[in-house]
């Protein structure tokens, strides 16, 4: 892990080699300030890259509007929020909420935040009211920049903070009595502000959970996990200075703000925001019209993108260097899919909020890759498979993913805002996610553990199940409960989506059914199917099985006795 503060080293280093020499001191090295006299994350993201026409950003809308922002400007821009906060009576630690689709504005809020020393909070925008109240109340917002559309959420949401609202340039809009106008609060603020720097154990960020299981939670990011960050970017997504680079994802959401927004530009590297609506046809264009390289997102949109077919991927085939996908477990035939029909390698990548990306297929960093496997440890990261008993397992036993923490120094979660932690225990931090440690240190994804279905004595994983479900041309989507059974305990239950143009049939149902048992075993096998249109997810674009869970034991306890 020598060489050049912003060098690039040729060729790739093996995995083993890497985390053999691994030292924190040397990627501690690549940041400007020091996490214990001193640094500022806006420096770390905005100020140390500026150059003479250096680009941070390219956007483009929906509507075909694209700007292109340097290093220098998003500088100049940041100060002017920085000094429009300090105007405000807000500075260090206290939260600033963004509420914005994915547009400069969006960028220049969250640098100028952190500027001020300050603490962002995203909120995504299909958020209703009574999600944007939770998180408010949580973080104790002081301010939330947000647009026209969505401000008016925040007439529904009790103690609202004070807004300040972008209006776009082109639009002659008036803002609300009592609200700031973005645009001219930041005309009136200087071009300079010195940023106010902070420690390491200092919070930038306040994210939230997705909520897949319960009330979201609010997760503190401290400025230590830029390490974490950097890593990620360098090694894993092998994000070049020849690259041009897109994360699809939303930056309301951690994989977008971790790795959309701060990963690139802590690198000093171009990042590319697209503002509109996910499309496979529009992602095509982005990836041909920005000349896309470097990939990343998650599964549901790569399904989407295979959905539409060999020939819409015919005009990119070739032009991606490296896609990395995180968020769920990626399918084989995904993998197969991109090899095949865009010449491109896709690597399972997996993290939390809590965690950023700790288990990876490293594109910047040789070892074998396994189909079906989540990787290997990120450098600065170890990872332990638990029993029931938080005693660590050996290889090809199933068990709860965690973090050693005392051995993972990049490792910097270490509770949720005001509430009780009790996936933090003895020295490890408790993913909820089963999985499997392979004998060569790769990581198998099995199930969250309440995914996990227990039929007949055997331990079955949806993941295997809707990997082998997807290989079948039929099938876009599916999503594999455990449905209760009283012989069995439970019974394997599918449901699926379809392409477009094909039929359900209680035929069909039987054919997936023996698919199954053919390619995977025969005790795995769904012995149900439904054949839906859509499957319920997170905003983020997460399925949530247990909302189907849910539905069958409703259904199942308002059957008639027999």
């Amino acid at each position: 892990m020598s060489g050049s503060k912003d060098g690039w080293s040729e060729g790739l280093a093996a995995y083993a080699d890497a985390r053999e020499g691994f030292r924190v001191e040397d990627v501690a090295a690549a940041l400007e300030g020091s996490l214990e006299d001193g640094i500022n994350a806006c420096i770390e993201c905005c100020d140390r890259h500026v150059a003479p026409g250096r680009i941070a950003l390219e956007w483009e809308n929906e509507e075909g509007r694209r700007a292109t922002y340097t290093f220098e400007q998003l500088r100049e821009r940041s100060a002017q929020f920085a000094g429009f906060l300090t105007s405000r009576g807000i500075g260090a630690g206290d939260v600033v909420a963004g509420l914005l689709p994915r547009t400069p504005e969006l960028v220049i809020t969250i640098l100028g935040t952190w500027r001020a020393g300050a603490v962002y909070q995203p909120l995504f925008t299909a958020f209703g009211p009574k999600a944007i109240e939770h998180r408010l109340r949580m973080s104790g917002a002081k301010l939330i920049v947000t647009d026209p559309r969505n401000r008016q959420k925040l007439d529904e949401v009790a103690d609202a903070p004070a807004a300040a609202v972008v209006i776009r340039l082109d639009r002659n809009e008036p803002v609300r009595a009592g609200d700031a106008d973005f645009h001219s609060e930041l005309a009136r603020q200087g071009k300079d502000f010195e940023p106010v720097m902070r420690r390491g154990t200092d919070l930038f960020m306040m994210m939230s959970t997705s909520g897949t299981t319960g009330l979201p939670k609010c997760v503190p990011v401290p400025l230590r996990a830029l390490l974490a960050f950097y890593v990620y970017m360098r090694y894993a997504v092998d994000l070049r200075p020849s690259d041009k680079f897109w994360n699809i994802a939303d930056p309301g959401w951690a994989y977008g703000l971790y790795y959309a927004v701060t990963g690139p530009l802590l690198l000093g590297h171009a990042t590319t925001l697209y503002d509109g609506p996910f499309s496979a046809e529009s992602t095509y264009r982005i990836i041909k019209d920005h000349e896309i390289t470097n990939l990343a997102g998650a599964p549901t949109a790569y399904r989407l993108l295979i959905a539409a077919g060999e020939e819409a991927a015919a005009a990119v085939k070739g032009k991606l260097r490296a896609v990395s996908s995180a968020g769920e477990p990626l399918n084989p035939e995904v993998i197969r899919w991109f090899d095949e029909h865009l010449a491109a390698p896709i690597y399972d990548h997996y993290g939390q909020t809590e965690l950023g990306m700790v288990v990876s297929n490293h594109h910047g960093l040789r070892h074998a890759v396994h189909p079906g496997s989540t990787g290997l440890p990120l450098l600065g990261h170890h990872v332990a498979v638990l029993d029931d008993e938080g005693r660590e397992l050996p290889p090809n036993v199933p068990g709860t993913l965690a973090l050693d923490i005392a051995r993972s120094p990049f490792m910097w979660f270490t509770g949720y805002l005001n509430q009780p932690t009790p996936a933090i225990d003895g020295g490890y931090y408790r993913t909820g996610d089963t999985v499997e440690l392979e004998a060569d240190g790769h990581i198998s994804f099995v199930g969250r553990n309440d995914d996990v279905i227990t039929s007949s004595g055997y331990r079955i994983g949806p993941f295997d199940v809707e990997s082998a479900l997807i290989e079948h041309p039929a099938v876009v989507e599916t999503a594999v409960i455990g449905k209760p059974d009283p012989e069995r305990t439970e019974i394997v239950k599918a449901f699926v989506v379809l392409r477009a143009g094909v039929e359900p049939s209680d035929s069909l149902a039987e054919e997936l059914c023996l698919h199954v048992k053919r390619r995977l075993s025969a005790h795995a096998y769904p012995r149900e199917i439904s054949f839906v249109e859509t499957l319920p997810k997170t905003p983020s674009g997460k399925i949530q099985r247990f909302i189907l869970r849910n539905n069958e034991k409703a259904q199942d306890s308002v059957k008639p006795p027999e």
